[in-house]
């Protein structure tokens, strides 16, 4: 394991590669593990930085979600702000989730907790966005996650956009 040097004549350890120069780092990690040099791995840091990746991939799901459940609301509860914009923002984060989902299989196993925290989120863009009360908008979300991830799912009454 690698432990970071201490200068013998202060005592205070100098700071690791890891604090000086994270991709340095990374890349130095990358080909000791290339080449086996198990020994010289900086396994707690290491250890540290693979499992953040995973919290990552987790919180990069719940962005999505929350930015497309927001507009969905907006869809909803603003029909006649309806624009292209909001059309595009609803078609890309669907095609994020899916991409996500698809490179991340195992994800899908924490879509249900996503989803409840993602609401939350979502809510609080929709008031900011609409200026709605927050009372407006159901406590839970009103969108099943197969609704919200359904291309042709648009809640609300049918419009112009949604035949494009």
């Amino acid at each position: 394991m690698y432990l970071p040097k201490t200068n013998p004549e202060t005592t205070i350890p100098t700071p690791s590669l890891y604090e000086k120069d994270f991709y340095a780092w990374t890349q130095e990690q990358a080909s000791l593990l290339r080449n086996q040099q198990w020994s010289q791995i900086d396994l707690l840091n290491l250890i540290e930085e693979i499992e953040s990746l995973g919290k990552q991939q987790r919180q990069e799901l719940r962005n999505r979600l929350s930015l497309l459940i927001g507009h969905l609301l907006k869809w909803e509860y603003q029909s006649e702000r309806r624009s292209r914009s909001w059309l595009a923002t609803i078609r890309i984060q669907r095609l994020d989730v899916a991409e996500l989902l698809e490179v991340n299989p195992s994800l899908k196993s924490y879509l249900e907790e996503a989803l409840q925290k993602a609401y939350i989120k979502s809510v609080e863009l929709a008031v900011k966005e609409t200026e709605l009360s927050r009372r407006t908008f159901p406590v839970e979300c009103p969108y099943s996650l197969s609704q919200i991830l359904e291309d042709s799912f648009y809640p609300g009454k049918a419009s112009e956009w949604e035949k494009e």
